[in-house]
């Protein structure tokens, strides 16, 4: 029985201790994960502060790269404003040589048209020498006398028995003797001064000026009577275009008159311009149509066409002229362009009649007077155009192919007309 007993105490005092033991090992687990989690915890807050720091590290490195870039961009706009004030300047530089270019370029210009206007003022000075040596110098010689009632008469003879028309004689007159009766003209000056500007009125007629671009080719008509210079106007003509770079050609449409095409010839060799030819005594019309034909395939500029001189006075041969406006159009619808008529100078009045006669007949749009530098009656020009209003368009003051001149009113009154007129009075 004791023995049992102790036996049971023993058992007893085993499980205690074997619970007590496996209590004491829980409350080790226990206190175990509380630290570990804290650990955790601080690692964690360890690695959000390393972030944060990092994250301010980051920051910084942003906001010193954009203080650089903001300095790069400060010095970059810099550069910029710089490049942009150096193409200003150098812009305002271009500008200003631009400026100077222009200034040059209006100067050569402004010089060039002084010594062309210059030029042409010679040149009617040489060929109306012998017409101011005519009824101009008698209009001097008169203007030194005393302004008087009798003076009235004296002018309108020297101004009807000049080459410049009854009806334009009259007309200069009518108008002087209207501004003297009302007291409008007090010396002899003023009445130089109106006869000036009345003559320069007259020569002016309203014409625009020739458009030679305006057809390829354009295609020019020249007409007049036997001998007043036609195929030499033609020639030097063809020599001034070629001169600025036209490509002309021309048409021996004088097929009657012998000798005609080979002088023709003589002038387009001399001008650098290809002639076109018929056989003797072919239809003008076609030697005409096959030059504007060919104008055409070949891409000349300018067709300058001559024709048979002819009397004013006789129909059929003015009906043929007829007949070669008609072909050119049919060539060419709109040629010829221009229809211009020749003029002898030396003809005096006779050439106010041809030219009406012409006229008539045709649609002349130009005149071209010739031989004005051989003779004293130059003075015709005034009653052509002030007779038939048709533009002046050459004047021939000279054997020269520069002797052709463009006519310029303006010119011509002062090379006709001096400003005072005692310096015709000698």
């Amino acid at each position: 029985m004791g023995t049992e007993l102790l036996y049971a105490a023993v058992a007893i005092a085993a499980v205690l201790l074997f619970v007590a033991g496996v209590r004491r090992a829980a409350r080790k687990q226990v206190g175990a994960r509380p630290a570990a989690g804290r650990l955790e915890d601080r690692g964690h807050r360890d690695r959000a502060r390393g972030a944060a720091g990092g994250e301010r590290d980051t920051g910084g490195e942003r906001d010193t790269g954009g203080e650089r870039d903001t300095g790069g961009d400060r010095d970059a706009g810099a550069g910029e404003e710089r490049d942009a004030g150096d193409e200003r300047d150098a812009g305002d530089d271009r500008a200003d040589g631009d400026d100077r270019d222009a200034d040059d370029e209006r100067d050569t210009g402004d010089a060039a048209a002084r010594a062309d206007d210059d030029e042409a003022r010679a040149a009617f000075e040489r060929g109306l020498a012998k017409t101011r040596g005519g009824f101009v110098a008698r209009l001097g010689r008169l203007f030194r006398k005393q302004i008087d009632a009798s003076i009235l008469d004296e002018l309108e003879e020297v101004l009807l028995t000049a080459d410049i028309g009854p009806r334009t004689a009259d007309k200069l007159f009518q108008q002087i003797k209207a501004k003297l009766s009302r007291s409008e003209l007090a010396d002899a000056d003023a009445i130089w001064s109106e006869l000036r500007r009345l003559s320069r009125d007259i020569l002016s007629v309203d014409a625009p000026p020739v458009d030679w671009s305006r057809a390829r080719p354009f295609v020019l008509l020249t007409i007049g009577v036997n001998g007043v210079g036609k195929t030499t106007t033609i020639g030097k003509l063809a020599a001034l275009h070629t001169r600025r770079g036209a490509k002309v050609l021309l048409a021996a449409g004088d097929t009657f008159r012998a000798a005609a095409g080979e002088q023709l010839e003589i002038w387009g060799e001399r001008a650098g311009a290809p002639v076109v030819r018929g056989k003797p005594n072919a239809d003008p019309s076609a030697v005409i149509f096959d030059a504007i034909r060919r104008g055409i395939d070949d891409g000349f500029d300018l067709v300058i066409a001559d024709t048979a001189g002819r009397l004013h006075t006789k129909v059929d041969l003015m009906e043929e002229l007829k007949k070669v406006r008609r072909v050119c159009d049919k060539a060419l619808p709109g040629a010829p362009h221009e229809t211009w008529l020749v003029l002898d100078a030396t003809t005096g009045q006779n050439a106010i009649a041809q030219a009406q006669m012409f006229k008539e007949a045709m649609d002349i749009t130009g005149i071209v007077l010739t031989k004005l530098d051989g003779t004293a009656k130059g003075g015709v020009i005034l009653g052509i155009c002030n007779e038939l209003q048709v533009p002046v368009r050459y004047v021939g003051v000279g054997e020269q192919v520069d002797d052709l001149r463009p006519f310029d009113p303006d010119a011509f009154i002062d090379a006709l007309y001096a400003p005072d007129p005692a310096a015709h009075a000698a």
